[in-house]
């Protein structure tokens, strides 16, 4: 996150605004198109790969999170509650909801 941010503020600096601008409206278009193909608004579809109760953390495997502008991946986050990971198994194909907290990924909501 920090790396795409310094990144914005030098394409600023180096007279990148148009480009900048452009981007963001892409970034838009993309989410608009995101949302029509039937993903559940504000929640992405993931598989779970990896539950450490103890620890709280969930690793999925996941599409596009829209609101994080975050590409397909598998990784790690923290989950809000542990008793959250009580009902999952690993390949289970869950909905998930997902903030950044001060850097820290974090699910919110599980369906």
């Amino acid at each position: 996150m920090k790396k795409h941010i310094f990144s914005l503020m030098v394409a600023v600096l180096a007279g990148g605004g148009g480009v900048l601008v452009e981007g963001v409206a892409h970034s838009a278009a993309n989410n608009q198109e995101y949302n029509k193909t039937g993903q559940t608004e504000g929640l992405t579809s993931g598989q779970v790969r990896k539950i450490d109760k103890e620890a709280g953390k969930l690793t999925l495997k996941h599409e596009r999170i829209a609101n994080l502008n975050m590409p397909p991946m598998t990784m790690v986050f923290r989950v809000k509650e542990k008793s959250m990971l009580n009902a999952l198994q690993v390949g289970d194909t869950i909905l998930f909801h997902a903030v950044d907290r001060n850097g820290v990924l974090t699910i919110t909501e599980i369906k």
